[in-house]
């Protein structure tokens, strides 16, 4: 399990490594004249289907139905993945947007925010970590770990298409 944990951890570092510096790096003016307005619809779209995709694996492997638990499970994680893939588009070129809201909003905004980025953060390892588990048939430890990743990872999904309802729709 040594190479796989570097290879997750390494992944999970690169990839918080970017939208990091993305995020807090030194803002550049966009390099192109790519339109990437419509990326943070796309973003809430793919976060929501994201959603979906968990709720109905979950609900799969209730009904023991493995096959079915199993496709919803790798369609979420690709969804993720073109998210993640999307959003670095749309911050290379458009930087971050500032939340225009006021009053007893803002500090809701910044607090499902807050927690939105840090178990985002958290869950690329563990997302990785329980596929590596179920790939690797050790669906003993896939259970355990899944247990804390289905919950993380569905917050993070539902509430990456709240902070774009508030960001980019909410009266300012």
């Amino acid at each position: 399990m040594r190479a796989p944990a570097l290879v997750i951890g390494l992944t999970s570092a690169v990839v918080l490594g970017v939208v990091g510096f993305l995020l807090l790096g030194p803002a550049t003016p966009a390099r192109t004249a790519y339109d990437v307005s419509l990326l943070p619809a796309v973003n809430a779209i793919l976060n929501g289907t994201s959603a979906v995709l968990l709720a109905l694996g979950f609900g799969f492997i209730r009904r023991r139905n493995m096959a079915a638990h199993r496709a919803c499970m790798l369609a979420a994680f690709g969804v993720s993945s073109l998210f993640l893939i999307s959003y670095v588009a749309y911050h290379a070129q458009a930087g971050s947007v500032p939340f225009r809201g006021g009053g007893f909003i803002r500090p809701v905004y910044f607090t499902l925010l807050l927690s939105h980025i840090v178990l985002a953060a958290a869950i690329v390892p563990l997302a990785l970590t329980t596929l590596y588990q179920a790939w690797s048939a050790r669906f003993d430890r896939h259970r355990r770990i899944a247990r804390w990743t289905l919950p993380i990872w569905l917050y993070v999904s539902v509430s990456g298409v709240l902070v774009y309802l508030l960001l980019y729709h909410f009266p300012a």
